[in-house]
């Protein structure tokens, strides 16, 4: 770790003696950035004016990378230096920011649940995506779940008051048999002065993924991947102004995500290939018919009322939205503990389904005052969680090796959760002077998490095979969290361009309910199953896990399209508790036991108005626990990934646009000796600009380099043997190519 702060001193005092070198006029310096996010502090503000480190994404670099091939968590792992790799699958599974939770949110509302189920990601086409604002490091803006980071996905708006169009088409392939990936998407928007609209719809198809070896990838049966997937993104939007300074947005989406019945893992005829471990007899068949396979299905409604000016000079933004979302995973051995003596189950498969509504309000107030600003609000929201496992008929999907599973019955997964949020929040800011500013805020939050009675699953499984026919429920109850989360930061500008800034600030995460609750210990007598123990919310209530972390940063932006752009901190975070998660039940619950990460972030690049570019980014950072006999040890596997950089060179100009980079993710090994293999990747992406649209292409893994994916390899660790079913793969060369035209 040595080596992470003296790579991190060493560029601060390069970027402070570059500092107190600028000696730029007043008319320089005056021309601030113009860049403006809502992302920092919940109020429009410049970058220049951000005591933290915030990268964005605009809408070009992130077409760019798309249209070339690269999936969407894939392109957030390349471009957002403490964000993790994403692997090609659906799960975004312990894809952190700075070795924590990151808060996903489209257009300001939540896409993370009580139930952390991992599909943040699988959640909207980047078509619909007008750009991407990333706070990183823990946030006491948003409250929970906001431990490492914060992802804001805004969508696009209409803009134009004449009729427009986008229409964009695409394919990808390994030029492997029933290997192509198709996309057409096409937009809509218009309107006059006062009332503006836009329609957005995207559509996906994919067929099979083959690794460098051309053998098929095999499909994710866990968490699931987007082989032979399909999806529909609909958004629809509408922009009215009202008076003027009073406006209206309106958004409503609707995302459908869905893997075809065409192909699934056969584990051989009685599971032959799963019981022997033979890998030759795991492979992808044709002839796959599941009643419930991997989807992800949300409706979305978004209501957002803007006025300027009011109530003695302030501005009000007020937010309402509702999220309703249907999650299915695929067909796959279900996570039945060691059965007690006397009780023989049959190989059988299972899948999990998830239902989740979401509805709530923020209402945030803004107010500048001579030398202060004012940032004040409310917010809350009210969630609602349901989850079942379909039990397939064993001996179809015996006699089919899984490809064909019916369903026999329906049985709890884990119990029914309610939660309600309602949080205060203030921020202030202090021009000290026209360079110095010092912030600060506090959010009090109450958070009350409710768990219905519950059967414990095992035991549910059991009566569906003729052991038992009632048992004693896990009594449910509630839980109450009240949190006061503060910040407070410093921030310097030495110049227009440069500043630098100290900032501390908490963050809460609650820990999932449903996988901490509503299992225990039974005992079979005649045919009831009798409760001996159990772990319940009422008398067991888990605290939830609060992170202080501290920072020192530097940034400088271009005030134009060309020049330097560098940006980079220094960062500390400890909390007060480690989660640890069941491998054989997939229970989590919380160890006294502290956890801190630690290191440096930063991403350095230039760019000429006409010509070459070059750049790349980094995340160097140790993530450790503090153990009672060995002192602080590496963080588990199962949670922690490596650290990692990226590297690019390219051409930028009118006529084409051309990218070479390279990703780099290093090895990994923790306090149980388990190891993440680190694997190197090279991309190609560009475009061509015609006189009217514009031809997107991209290689993908250019050297066909065999690897397999960090999900893949924490796989094996949580699933075991055997490793072929597994140990999910990348994928090898692709092509791709797109064309793209606005008319």
């Amino acid at each position: 770790m040595k080596k992470i702060y003296t790579l991190s001193l060493l560029i601060l005092a390069s970027a402070a003696s570059t500092l107190s070198a600028q000696n730029e006029p007043d008319s320089i310096r005056t021309n601030r950035i113009r860049e403006v996010i809502m992302v920092s502090s919940r109020a429009p503000k410049q970058i220049s004016d951000i005591p933290g480190t915030v990268w964005i994404l605009t809408d070009k670099e992130l077409q760019t990378q798309i249209r070339g091939g690269a999936g969407l968590k894939e392109v957030l792992g390349n471009l957002i230096p403490g964000f993790d790799f994403g692997n090609q699958g659906r799960t975004n599974y312990a894809q952190n920011m700075r070795g924590r939770n990151v808060l996903v949110m489209i257009n300001g509302i939540s896409m993370n649940s009580t139930r952390a189920t991992s599909r943040q990601f699988d959640a909207i086409d980047p078509f619909n995506i007008d750009r991407i604002e990333v706070l990183s490091g823990a946030s006491s803006i948003y409250g929970g779940d906001s431990t490492g980071g914060i992802i804001n996905i805004i969508t696009k708006k209409p803009k134009s008051e004449q009729l427009a169009f986008e229409t964009s088409v695409g394919l990808k392939s390994g030029f492997r048999s029933d290997d192509l990936d198709k996309r057409i998407a096409q937009s809509a928007e218009g309107g006059n002065d006062k009332v503006k609209f836009r329609l957005g719809a995207a559509f996906t198809q994919n067929e099979g993924a083959f690794d460098a070896n051309g053998d098929q990838v095999i499909i994710d049966v866990k968490q699931s991947d987007f082989q032979y997937n399909r999806s529909i993104d609909l958004l629809g939007g509408v922009s009215a102004k009202l008076a003027s300074d009073q406006d209206l947005n309106i958004d409503l989406q609707y995302y459908n995500s869905k893997v075809r019945n065409k192909k699934w893992l056969s584990f051989g005829n009685d599971f032959i290939g799963y019981t022997t471990k033979d890998p030759d007899l795991i492979n992808v068949l044709s002839g796959a018919d599941s009643d419930v396979v991997p989807r992800t299905e949300r409706f979305m409604a978004n209501l957002q009322y803007q006025a300027r000016n009011i109530w003695g000079g302030q501005n009000l933004l007020v937010q309402a939205y509702g999220r309703r979302e249907e999650i299915d995973f695929g067909a796959s051995f279900a996570e039945i503990p060691k059965p007690p003596a006397g009780i023989v189950l049959p190989l059988f498969l299972s899948s999990a389904r998830g239902n989740t509504n979401t509805y709530g309000t923020k209402i945030v107030l803004n107010k500048k005052w001579n030398s202060f600003n004012f940032t004040y609000g409310i917010d809350g929201d009210l969630e609602s969680f349901t989850g079942d496992q379909a039990i397939f008929n064993p001996a179809v999907s015996a006699d089919s090796g899984g490809l064909i599973n019916h369903t026999d019955a329906f049985v709890g997964r884990y119990p029914d959760t309610k939660t309600g949020t309602l949080a205060g929040f203030i921020q202030a800011d202090w021009n000290i002077t026209g360079k110095l500013t010092l912030s600060g805020g506090i959010r009090q939050q109450f958070i009350n998490v409710k768990l219905d009675d519950f059967v414990g699953f095992k035991e549910q499984v059991y009566m569906h095979f003729g052991y038992g026919t009632s048992a004693d429920v896990v009594k449910g109850g509630k839980n109450n969290y009240d949190v006061t989360l503060l910040n407070a930061s410093l921030l310097y500008k030495f110049t227009s361009a440069w500043q630098t800034w100290f900032n501390f600030s908490q963050g809460f995460a609650v820990p999932d309910a449903a996988k901490s609750y509503g299992f225990g210990k039974y005992q079979l007598v005649s045919d009831r199953w009798n409760l001996l123990n159990s772990i319940n919310i009422s008398e067991q209530p888990l605290s939830g896990i609060k992170t202080n972390q501290g920072e020192i940063g530097f940034r400088h932006n271009k005030t134009s399209g060309s020049g330097l752009y560098a940006q980079g901190s220094v960062f500390y975070a400890v909390s007060n508790k480690t989660l640890k998660i069941d491998n054989a039940s997939f229970t989590v619950s919380l160890l006294d036991q502290k956890l801190r990460n630690y290191g440096f972030e930063g991403a350095l690049g230039y760019r000429f108005s006409q010509g070459p570019e070059f750049g790349g980014n980094i995340l160097l950072m140790d993530s450790e626990t503090e153990t009672v006999d060995k002192g602080w040890q590496n963080q588990s596997v199962y949670t922690t990934n490596p650290s990692k950089f990226m590297i690019y060179a390219g051409w930028n100009a009118r006529p084409f646009s051309l990218r070479l980079q390279m990703q780099n993710s290093m090895n990994y090994t923790d306090l149980a000796n388990l190891r993440i293999t680190g694997y190197t990747l090279f991309d190609l992406v560009g475009d061509v600009k015609l006189n009217k649209g514009t031809i997107n292409f991209g290689v993908q893994n250019i050297f066909n380099r065999q690897y397999t994916t960090i999900w893949g390899q924490r796989s094996e660790f949580f699933y075991g043997a055997p490793e072929k079913a597994f140990a999910y793969q990348g994928r090898g060369t692709t092509v791709s190519v797109g064309y793209t035209i606005t008319y």
